[in-house]
C-alpha cells in the first residue's frame, strides 16, 4: 500500500484508532495500581510512569509495527528489572505483543517473538527468583529451587501460548489467502476457457455461413448469365443462411454479457441441414452413413460431430470449390468414426493449420477423442475418433 512506512503494515484508520484506544484504556486503568504497587518496594514513581507508558504504546503498536512493538516491550521490561519494580497487570501487554509478532510479522519477527517468550520467561524467572520475591532465600515446604521451576514453567506457558495463539492465526490467515487466489485462478481460467468456447462457436458459425454465401453468391452471378431464375433461389438460400447466422452470432453476444446463457447448441439432427446448405451452395456431396447409431448419444458427443463437420466442410468448400466431398460417419457401440474428404484446387499450396483445425481438434479433446488433418496439393482429409462414453461434465454439452 502506498504511503506505509517499512517495518509498518498497513491498517485502516479504524483499525488503528482502536488500538490506540486500547492501548490508552489499558494505561490508565494499570498506572494506579503500578503506582500503588511499587511505592511499596520505594521504587521512583517516573520509572514506573516510563515503564507503563512504554509497555502501552508497544501494545498500541503491536499490529502496525509488530517489530517495534517487541523492541519497546523489551526496553519496558529491563526499565522494570533495573529499577526493581514489581510485576503486574503492566506486564499483560507483553502477551500482545507476543501474539502478534507470530499474528502479524515478518518472518524474522516471527521467530524474534518465539525466542524472546523463552528467553523473557528465564530473565523474568531469575529476577523474580532473587528479586522482590526473594525467593532464593524462602522457608517452608517447597524448596526454592521447586519454586524456581514451578515459576518458570508457568512464565514459559503464558508466554508461548499467546505466541502460539498468534502463529496458529497466521496460519489460518495464509491458508484464507491461498484459498483466495486459488479461487482467483480457477475464475481465470473458467473465464479463459469460456472465451475459448465463444471463439470456437463464432468463428464455426461465421466461417461456415460466409463460405456458403460466398458460394452461393459467385454461383449466382455466373449463372444468371445462362440461367435468370438461378439468381432468386441463390438469393433465398443467401437470406436463410444468413438469417440463421444472425441468430447464432445474437446467442454468442448473449453468452458474452450473460455467461449462464446457452450458445448455439445443434444435434445430430441437424446435419441434414448442414448438407443442405452445402449442396445449395454448388458442392457436391456425399454421405454415407454406416452403421448407424441404434441409440441417442450424448450431447456432448452430438454437438462434437456436428462442429467438427461443420467446419471440414466449410474448409472443403473454401479449398475445393465445386469438387466432390465426401462424408463418411461409422457409429460403433463405444465410438463414433468421422471422416471427410475432397479433392482440392491444384492452384492451392496447403498452409498452416488456422483457428478453425485447432478448434476442431480442441472439440474432439473436450469430449476425449483424436483428430487428425492432412491438406496436401492434391486433398484436404479430416479423420476423428470420438468415444461414446463421456463424462458427467462433457453431457452437459461443452460448446
Amino acid at each position: 500500500m502506498l504511503g506505509v512506512r517499512p517495518g509498518f503494515r498497513p491498517l485502516a484508520t479504524w483499525q488503528r484508532s482502536v488500538d490506540i484506544g486500547v492501548a490508552v484504556l489499558f494505561a490508565a486503568l494499570t498506572l494506579p495500581i503500578q503506582l500503588m504497587s511499587s511505592s511499596q518496594v520505594d521504587t521512583p514513581g517516573i520509572a514506573v510512569v516510563v515503564a507503563v507508558v512504554l509497555l502501552s504504546g508497544a501494545l498500541a503498536l503491536r499490529r502496525l509495527a509488530p517489530a517495534l512493538a517487541l523492541g519497546i516491550a523489551w526496553v519496558g521490561a529491563v526499565l522494570q528489572i533495573a529499577t526493581g519494580q514489581t510485576p503486574y497487570l503492566v506486564d499483560l501487554a507483553i502477551l500482545g505483543v507476543l501474539y502478534a509478532t507470530a499474528a502479524y510479522g515478518s518472518r524474522r519477527t516471527f521467530w524474534a517473538g518465539l525466542a524472546s517468550a523463552i528467553g523473557g520467561s528465564v530473565v523474568a524467572t531469575v529476577y523474580l527468583y532473587l528479586g522482590p520475591f526473594r525467593i532464593a532465600g524462602s522457608e517452608g515446604p517447597w524448596t526454592p529451587l521447586s519454586i524456581g521451576t514451578v515459576l518458570m514453567g508457568a512464565l514459559l506457558f503464558a508466554l508461548t501460548l499467546s505466541w502460539t495463539i498468534g502463529a496458529l492465526v497466521r496460519t489460518a490467515r495464509r491458508a484464507r489467502a491461498n484459498r483466495a487466489a486459488q479461487e482467483l485462478a480457477e475464475a481465470h481460467a473458467a473465464a479463459e476457457a469460456h472465451r475459448a468456447q465463444i471463439a470456437r462457436d463464432m468463428h464455426d458459425v461465421v466461417a461456415h455461413s460466409l463460405a456458403v454465401l460466398i458460394a452461393q453468391a459467385d454461383g449466382a452471378r455466373y449463372a444468371a448469365v445462362s440461367d435468370p431464375t438461378a439468381a432468386p433461389a441463390a438469393l433465398a438460400t443467401i437470406s436463410v443462411t444468413a438469417r440463421a447466422a444472425l441468430t447464432d452470432v445474437r446467442l454468442l453476444l448473449a453468452q458474452l454479457r450473460h455467461r449462464e446463457g446457452d450458445g448455439p447448441q445443434p444435434s445430430l439432427a441437424d446435419l441434414e441441414a448442414l448438407y443442405a446448405q452445402v449442396r445449395s451452395a454448388g458442392a457436391q456431396l456425399s454421405v454415407d452413413v454406416d452403421p448407424a447409431p441404434t441409440s441417442q448419444p450424448p450431447a456432448a458427443v452430438q454437438l462434437a460431430v456436428y462442429r467438427i463437420l461443420q467446419e471440414a466442410l466449410t474448409n472443403a468448400m473454401r479449398y475445393g470449390g465445386e469438387e466432390p466431398i465426401t462424408v463418411r460417419l461409422a457409429w460403433h457401440p463405444d465410438r463414433v468414426e468421422l471422416g471427410v474428404w475432397n479433392v482440392r484446387r491444384g492452384s492451392l499450396e496447403p498452409g498452416p493449420a488456422g483457428h478453425g483445425i485447432i478448434g476442431m481438434g480442441e472439440r474432439a479433446q473436450l469430449v476425449g477423442g483424436v483428430l487428425d488433418v492432412a491438406a496436401t496439393e492434391e486433398q484436404f482429409t479430416v479423420t476423428a475418433v470420438i468415444p461414446l462414453e463421456t463424462t458427467d461434465d462433457e453431457e452437459g454439452g461443452h460448446a
